[in-house]
């Protein structure tokens, strides 16, 4: 076993950072290069052409410490979530693929998706959703969902995870342990759902045990309260949900993101700082804190201080860590930009006959 690092470095490393502007802020790359930031996720803010999204990515992961690779990461799902646009393969939303039913297709199109974002530099995406779509007022679900019914959502999540994850880039099952059934959207309130576990266990919670099940990199709490798990807190900060259910009774290993912290469903009534506190003693690997360089600096410190104050939470830290370089080293994102792969990937001729074959399958809604 690796001697953990220092505390500065073993809180900095669940820091998972967001930024502005289209180029690396110095001091986000002096962050990175002292291990204060673990891994950095990419909006449509921060993207320029593909050459620029590429330096970009090189710049940021030849600033880490060599032996803590930096994840890389970006919400490319299709559809309306997809932080990238043309010449990237412009997926459809992730329903129609769930309308075609056909798992190979879904396949297909996450490894085509896969080689683009390994072409820009991106080691990690943070997708497929995996919420089962049952609730037709859900404000931020809907059709990012590949169905309404969840042995479908198990079908093509799998296949979607298997595609990416085949090609070198970490997948992500999100929203643990389910946000497919809410009337409000975490980003601006807090959500609830009032299922009983009979319903959990059919229909939320099956397609989370099949990605498991295929080996999915990582898994994404929702900022959600579940009355039948724990009627107090939102999963993001349970440990009866993050340790209990997800690691425990479903056996999962990889690593698990808390969502944004500055998402209003948290933030309105907990600070950064101590979210973090509270996601990590709960289970959650790494912490999302996707704008704020001040904010993103509280959460760390306050990790510092809790670990330094508490051994319990230090090994609680000490093996987030653990977990997470192991994850991570498994798709180093690459030091140099490849405009060799770009020119040959991106805007590929396959590629386009892929997006062209979903689009004359997909059924007219």
């Amino acid at each position: 076993m690796e001697p953990a690092p220092p505390l500065d470095v073993l809180a900095g490393q669940a820091v998972i950072a967001g930024f502005e502007g289209r180029e690396a802020p110095a001091e986000l790359t002096e962050r990175v290069a002292r291990g204060h930031v673990g891994g950095i996720v990419l909006f449509a803010r921060n993207v320029g052409t593909v050459h620029e999204v590429a330096d970009l990515n090189a710049t940021l992961a030849s600033s880490a410490p060599r032996d803590l690779p930096l994840l890389l990461a970006v919400d490319q799902e299709g559809g309306r979530v997809a932080r990238l646009k043309a010449p990237v393969l412009a997926l459809p939303p992730m329903r129609v693929l769930g309308d075609i039913d056909d798992t190979s297709l879904t396949d297909r199109a996450a490894r085509a998706l896969g080689a683009e974002l390994r072409a820009l530099g991106f080691n990690m995406d943070f997708a497929p959703v995996v919420d089962v779509d049952t609730n037709p007022a859900n404000p931020v679900i809907g059709d990012r969902a590949f169905g309404r019914d969840p042995r479908a959502v198990m079908r093509h999540a799998v296949a979607f995870l298997e595609g990416l994850q085949g090609v070198g880039v970490l997948a992500c099952a999100k929203h643990f342990p389910g946000h497919g059934d809410t009337e409000l959207d975490s980003h601006l309130a807090l959500p609830r759902v009032r299922h009983d576990m009979r319903r959990l266990r059919a229909v939320e919670l099956p397609p989370f045990f099949a990605a498991a099940g295929a080996g999915v990199a990582s898994v994404m709490t929702a900022h959600v309260v579940y009355d039948a798990l724990d009627p107090d807190v939102p999963a993001t900060l349970s440990s009866a949900i993050v340790t209990g259910l997800l690691r425990d009774e479903m056996g999962f290993d990889g690593i698990v993101f808390s969502d944004d912290l500055e998402m209003k469903a948290i933030a309105d009534s907990t600070g950064v700082g101590e979210a973090a506190v509270r996601a990590v003693g709960a289970g959650c690997d790494a912490v999302l804190v996707c704008r704020k360089a001040e904010l993103q600096e509280e959460a760390r410190e306050a990790l510092v201080r809790a670990a330094r104050d508490d051994a319990g939470f230090q090994d609680r830290l000490r093996r987030a860590f653990e977990r997470s370089v192991r994850v991570r080293r498994m798709a180093p994102a690459p030091l140099r930009a490849d405009f060799v792969r770009i020119a040959t990937t991106i805007g590929s001729e396959a590629h386009a006959a892929l997006a062209a074959e979903i689009a004359a399958r997909a059924t007219p809604h």
